[in-house]
C-alpha cells in the first residue's frame, strides 16, 4: 500500500463550502446595500445601517469559509473559525474522519482532540475523505517517535 503522499506544503480546505459561502457573503451583502439606497425614505442613518448589516452578515460567512489545514516539512496549521493553532508532526497521534463526523478529529499527544474543519465532507464527501487519508498518511510518515519513548 505506496500511497503517493502530496507534495508539501499542501492546503486542505473544502473548496466548494468555501465558494458557496463567499458567494452568499457577496450576494447578501450587494442586495441588502442595492435595496437599502433604493429606499427613498431611509435617512443617510439608516442606509449606513444597512449597508453595516450586511457587512457584518458577509463578515461572519467570510470567517466561516476561512478553514483550512495547512501541512508543511515541520507540522501542521489548523485554522478553525475563530483559532489558529500549529502543531508539530509528533504531536498529531491520529487523524480521523469517522462516518457522520461533521469534519476530521485530530488526537494529540496531549490527550485532548482538534477539531479541522478544513476537511469536512458536507458538500464533497469523497474530496473530504481523500483529504483526510493524505493528511493521515503525511501524519504516520512524519510523526518518528524515539523507540522505548511511550506517549500518555
Amino acid at each position: 500500500m505506496s500511497e503517493q503522499l502530496p507534495t508539501l506544503p499542501v492546503t486542505f480546505r473544502p473548496g466548494r463550502t468555501r465558494a458557496v459561502l463567499l458567494t452568499a457573503a457577496a450576494a447578501i451583502f450587494v442586495v441588502i446595500t442595492t435595496v437599502a439606497l433604493m429606499l427613498e425614505k431611509l435617512s443617510p442613518g439608516e442606509r449606513l445601517s444597512f449597508v453595516f448589516t450586511a457587512a457584518l452578515m458577509s463578515g461572519v460567512l467570510a470567517m466561516l469559509a476561512r478553514v483550512k489545514v495547512v501541512a508543511d516539512e515541520s507540522g501542521v496549521t489548523v485554522v478553525n473559525i475563530a483559532t489558529r493553532r500549529r502543531l508539530d508532526w509528533a504531536e498529531i497521534l491520529q487523524v480521523n474522519l469517522r462516518p457522520g463526523d461533521p469534519w476530521v478529529f485530530l488526537n494529540l499527544s496531549d490527550g485532548t482532540s482538534l477539531p479541522a474543519l478544513g476537511i469536512q465532507p458536507g458538500i464533497a464527501k469523497q474530496h473530504a475523505i481523500a483529504d483526510a487519508r493524505a493528511l493521515r498518511a503525511l501524519a504516520e510518515a512524519r510523526s518518528i517517535r524515539e523507540p522505548g519513548k511511550h506517549e500518555g
